[in-house]
C-alpha cells in the first residue's frame, strides 16, 4: 500500500461510459483523508460537458444537460482541480474508469495526464476484491457490508460517493 502525507478520495460522474467515444465528465468530487482517517478539505465541481447526457447516465446520477449547460467547462476548472489533488495519492473506486475520463479531459486542454500530478492511485475496487475474495465489491455492497450509512445517497454523486469512499477505504485498510 503506498504511503504518503496526503490521501484524497475521488469520484466522478459522466455523460456516459466511454471517453474514447466522446463521453465527458460532468462532476468531480474529492475529499481529503486526514491522517486520523477523518474527512478533511473537499473539492466539488459540476462541469458543462458540452454535449447531452445519455439517458442511462442520467438515471444513475440525475444530471441532465439542462442542469449542466450553465456550469463551467473542464478547461475553466482544470487548474483548481489539479491544485487540489497535486502531490496526493488518490483513493478511487474503480480507478480505471475515473482515471480514463480524467486523462481524456486533461488531453483536451493539453495538461498531460493524472500521473503528472499525483503520487499514485489506490483502487478500492481491487483492494476490496483482494481483501474480500468472492464477495460483492461495488461501493453500495461495501457500504452495506461495513454498515456505513448511505441513506443520504439516493443517486450517485461525486462528492457523496467520495465521502462514502473515505469510510470504505478506512475499513478496508483495517482488514487483514
Amino acid at each position: 500500500m503506498p504511503t504518503c502525507s496526503r490521501l484524497i478520495a475521488l469520484d466522478t460522474e459522466t455523460t456516459g461510459l466511454y471517453p474514447q467515444c466522446g463521453d465527458r465528465l460532468i462532476s468531480i468530487g474529492c475529499v481529503e483523508i486526514l491522517t486520523n482517517g477523518e474527512p478533511g478539505a473537499s473539492y466539488h465541481q459540476l462541469i458543462n460537458p458540452q454535449r447531452p447526457v445519455s439517458v442511462g447516465a442520467q438515471r444513475v446520477h440525475g444530471y441532465s444537460w439542462e442542469m449542466l449547460k450553465s456550469q463551467p467547462r473542464f478547461a475553466d476548472i482544470a487548474g483548481d482541480f489539479l491544485n487540489f489533488i497535486e502531490g496526493a495519492t488518490l483513493v478511487i473506486h474503480n480507478a480505471r474508469f475515473d482515471i480514463g475520463f480524467l486523462n481524456a479531459e486533461l488531453a483536451t486542454v493539453n495538461r498531460g495526464c493524472m500521473a503528472d500530478y499525483c503520487e499514485g492511485v489506490i483502487d478500492t475496487l481491487m483492494l476490496a476484491r483482494q481483501k474480500r475474495p468472492g464477495k460483492a465489491a461495488s461501493l453500495d455492497a461495501l457500504c452495506k457490508a461495513f454498515k456505513i450509512d448511505a441513506s443520504g445517497r439516493t443517486l450517485h454523486g461525486a462528492l457523496i460517493d467520495s465521502m462514502l469512499l473515505v469510510q470504505v477505504y478506512n475499513l478496508l485498510t483495517k482488514l487483514p
